[in-house]
């Protein structure tokens, strides 16, 4: 969770051994070998997409299943909901903590849905499609829940403020558990479109594995789609305790919108293109020149989408700048445009703000990915104002991020929880830094937690496998402290937009595959 809410020369005095070439020579090799040793083909990514998957398992809320994966967690929040009548129990934790947002969570479930569908048959090939497909189902069968009424829609449990005074795994919670919802008195057309974009692009996914289900869920999302469109307002003005975690800086038009592209997927409705095209530029789909994707900003996804619609000549015009705006972000991404483009760190990681940076970088990862495999279909190439990048090109960039988080940066640290031999030990995680329930099953209190648990300086007694913590600084520092929040704690949505690209590089780089044609057409 996002608790609340430049460069610097610096001086580096010589070492005695620099006084001889020999010594220089030595210390250079010291500080480039991680980086040698760190190659491709170092990085087992099917081992990366296992362990992505089994994240959500660690941050699963409610009555776990037989064959959960992570015994170290046990059922919890089971009596969600009780207080305003209506069961809440199920869905997700965001973070490190026990508050349950239904935006970042939508969000979640929607690039999680839009993974299997872009590189299904990659996550099949690997073995990891009925997990896949367990993590999204997990979210949409609590936004059904979570849909009461048309135009009801259930958005939060519990809060940051009360929850964050504590320190307790979630299966000993005391903090209070008061459901939010937003409505036709307290509109929230922000969550309510990301959660309808979810359920249209889960709708997609469970298309031929169960009709009744996918019929089911298109069916909520275009109730709600319609129920945030007609009654227009953002979700942080309904709700004010959200305000100092998850608030819609962005307001609630991009929603709108990437709900619109989602339900055209899903039903190809040409209702719902025209809306997008007759919105486009009042809802600033083709006014905007983005430079981040996020659980907040969708413009980006919703640019992607729209520019890889086909067969639609008389809406040309529009559909190109959607397409301009899209390539925007990309090139921006590539460094590749003449004035705005994205930071990077020496280390090469695109660096948007210090804040959890990596959930940016694993975002663009995956669009520049999709719009690669894109362009390699359509035999096109990526045109920036500082020159043509191939589909490789694009790819070959997705995949250097990606190393990057898997360890090939100047720390040689993977920032993929379990994942490799050295990964964050102290991850800001609730369940993660206190005894498992399994093992101790005594009542932790409150403030307990603080005093017995947190304040150790010992590595977390259980690994939240598979967590993308937030990552390093921008001069590639990071500190594996506990309190350090920052850069320790991991979110859903973070490792939700790897899956689908893990999944293709595993395929591609896999022992005995072969990249000299490297990008293949995906499934």
């Amino acid at each position: 969770m996002e608790e609340k809410r430049q460069e610097r020369c610096m001086v580096v005095k010589q070492p005695k051994y620099f006084q001889s070439s020999f010594g220089l020579l030595f210390y250079m090799m010291a500080l480039i070998l991680p980086l040698i040793v760190q190659s491709h083909d170092s990085f087992n990514y099917g081992d990366a997409l296992s362990k992505s998957l089994l994240y959500f398992e660690s941050q699963r809320s409610g009555r776990l299943p037989h064959n959960q994966r992570v015994t170290w967690r046990h059922h919890s929040g089971l009596t969600d909901g009780l207080e305003q009548g209506v069961d809440l129990v199920g869905g997700y934790y965001d973070a490190g903590d026990n508050v349950k947002f239904g935006l970042p969570m939508a969000f979640t479930i929607t690039m999680l849905s839009w993974g299997v569908i872009q590189y299904g048959g990659e996550i099949s090939d690997a073995g990891e499609y009925h997990h896949a497909i367990e993590a999204i189902k997990w979210g949409t069968d609590y936004f059904i829940k979570a849909h009461t009424h048309p135009n009801v829609l259930w958005v939060e449990v519990g809060d940051g403020d009360t929850d964050h005074y504590c320190w307790q795994r979630p299966e000993d919670m005391t903090t209070s558990r008061r459901a939010y919802k937003v409505d036709e008195r307290n509109p929230g057309s922000d969550v309510a479109g990301e959660t309808a974009a979810a359920m249209a692009a889960a709708s997609i996914v469970f298309r031929k594995l169960n009709p009744h289900y996918s019929h089911l869920l298109l069916h909520h999302a275009q109730q709600l789609f319609e129920f945030g469109d007609k009654y227009r307002g953002k979700y942080d003005s309904s709700i004010e305790v959200v305000k100092g975690y998850y608030p819609s800086v962005s307001g609630y038009m991009d929603e709108l919108l990437w709900a619109a592209v989602w339900l055209h997927k899903a039903t190809d409705n040409e209702e719902y293109l025209k809306y997008v095209l007759d919105n486009a530029d009042r809802f600033g789909g083709i006014t905007w020149a983005i430079t981040e994707f996020s659980w907040d900003v969708k413009y980006a996804g919703v640019q992607i989408i729209a520019s890889m619609v086909n067969n639609h000549k008389e809406h040309e015009q529009v559909l190109e700048r959607y397409r301009s705006k899209a390539e925007f972000y990309l090139c921006a991404c590539l460094n590749k445009n003449n004035e705005t483009n994205v930071d990077r760190t020496p280390g090469g990681l695109l660096y948007v703000r210090q804040w959890n940076n990596m959930q940016y970088v694993s975002t663009a990862a995956f669009l520049l990915a999709v719009y690669s495999d894109y362009l390699q279909s359509t035999n096109q190439a990526l045109k920036c104002d500082r020159g043509t990048l191939t589909p490789r090109e694009l790819f070959d960039f997705a995949k250097s991020q990606v190393d990057y988080i898997l360890g090939s940066n100047p720390m040689a640290v993977s920032y993929l929880v379990g994942y490799g031999s050295k990964f964050p030990q102290r991850m800001h995680h609730r369940g993660g830094s206190t005894v498992s329930y399994k093992q101790d099953q005594g009542f932790i209190g409150c403030t307990q937690g603080y005093d017995d648990w947190f304040k150790r300086l010992d590595p977390n007694p259980n690994v939240v496998v598979g967590a993308l913590v937030g990552g390093p600084d921008e001069k590639d520092q990071f500190r594996d402290e506990r309190s350090n929040f920052v850069q320790t704690e991991a979110c859903t949505y973070n490792t939700a937009t790897l899956v689908g690209v893990f999944a293709k590089l595993h395929r591609l780089y896999r022992p005995g595959s072969h990249t000299d044609n490297l990008l293949i057409a995906s499934s």
